[in-house]
């Protein structure tokens, strides 16, 4: 009894495993690793730009990609170091969004620092098998030339030296206008929002076909 018993479990174990591989075929995730740029800061959470990803997955065909949005605001490179294995092993990515540094340029972090941070985040996304994309970023020019070229110059270097693709400038067509930014001059309005997404989908969608 015992014997037959143990080959109903193992037949059913087999079936339930047959049946579930195709309910997992195809589906890949998309994990974003950002700061308050991509964490809804001081926007509805439906108008913020990750959510607007999703409903342009959707309306494209490709609601087979689910979005994973990791951000924190405040957070910085640092912080990305120490989160992110845990979330590839959690989550398993095809796909890895790195939206970090621009906490530690406005705190001032040293440059190399910074840059060392997201080497390890990219080459760490990598090796797990995700194709990367890098935001870049810019800081004020308040914070002196040698300094905001410096930290403007980490994100085209080490996309390129890494073959990873690049956003140049997260912000771009955003920063300098009045409507598209919050009071505090660095974060985007629900207005700013959708240009985000239209900055980030040209690089992006290649990589979800």
């Amino acid at each position: 009894m015992h014997t037959v018993m143990l080959f109903v479990r193992s037949i059913a174990f087999f079936a339930a495993t047959l049946f579930a591989v195709p309910v997992m075929a195809g589906q890949q995730t998309l994990l974003i690793v950002g700061d308050s740029l991509s964490a809804a800061y001081g926007v509805p959470s439906d108008s913020a730009w990750v959510q607007l990803l999703r409903h342009r997955l959707q309306s494209n065909g490709l609601s087979d990609w689910t979005v994973v949005n990791a951000s924190i605001s405040g957070e910085t490179t640092d912080g990305g170091v120490r989160r992110l294995p845990a979330l590839l092993e959690k989550n398993n990515p095809s796909v890895v969004i790195i939206e970090l540094g621009g906490n530690d340029g406005l705190r001032g972090f040293p440059p190399n620092v910074i840059k060392s941070n997201l080497t390890t985040m990219v080459e760490g996304a990598q090796d797990s098998g995700a194709r990367v994309i890098l935001i870049g970023m810019q800081i004020p020019p308040n914070y002196g030339q040698r300094y905001t070229t410096m930290f403007s110059d980490i994100f085209p270097a080490l996309s390129d030296s890494h073959n990873t693709a690049l956003v140049p400038f997260f912000l771009d067509g955003i920063y300098d206008q009045d409507n598209l930014m919050q009071d505090d001059g660095i974060h985007p309005t629900a207005e700013g929002q959708p240009k985000l997404l239209e900055n980030v989908w040209p690089v992006l969608s290649p990589l979800l076909e």
